[in-house]
């Protein structure tokens, strides 16, 4: 099992190096990427999780596929189905934000790396990211609402912030009593 590492790790605090484009699909890579996808797919209140989280400083962060599940969308799902997943997790080598709104909202966010602590954190209801995926194709994409939100979340933690650097009302608490 991949260790998530906790905040007072030093890896979290730095800045991540760019993959080199040449390095995407070699074994380093290839085996990072199933770590992270390993480390992710254990959490069963993960949405995502940065390669620094996994002591490895590399811009790469990874998004479940399960946020795009309508149970999970919906709030339903329930402990029987909690590891189902409809959809395949989303690579991001090297992301870079492209368009980031003005607009900004107030939402409830923790963190793999900060447990247990939630906080609301107000970021861009919109943004753009371009990254390349596993292959090492490039690729954009457009995220609202809770992708925007982890967009934003993921690329902080790329630049050595956790979300605790920027939340308001922090506290102890666990994902099932966060987000009812």
């Amino acid at each position: 099992m991949v260790e998530i590492i906790q905040k007072g790790n030093k890896t979290l605090r730095k800045i991540a190096k760019e993959v080199p484009l040449s390095d995407i699909g070699k074994p380093k890579i290839k085996k990072i990427l199933a770590d992270m996808n390993e480390a992710l797919d254990s959490q069963y209140d993960g949405v995502a999780i940065a390669a620094p989280q996994i002591d490895v400083s590399l811009r790469i962060f990874v998004i479940s596929g399960k946020i795009f599940d309508d149970d999970f969308i919906r709030g339903t799902k329930t402990v029987e189905n909690k590891n189902i997943k409809r959809h395949q997790n989303l690579v991001f080598i090297n992301p870079v934000i492209k368009k980031i709104s003005s607009d900004k909202k107030l939402m409830a966010e923790g963190c793999l790396s900060v447990r247990p602590l939630y906080g609301k954190v107000r970021r861009a209801t919109r943004i753009t990211v371009e990254a390349y995926n596993e292959n090492g194709k490039k690729f954009e994409m457009e995220g609202t609402g809770l992708l925007a939100h982890i967009f934003q979340h993921e690329t902080d933690h790329l630049d050595g912030i956790l979300f605790i650097d920027k939340a308001k009302d922090i506290h102890e608490s666990y994902p099932e009593e966060e987000y009812k």
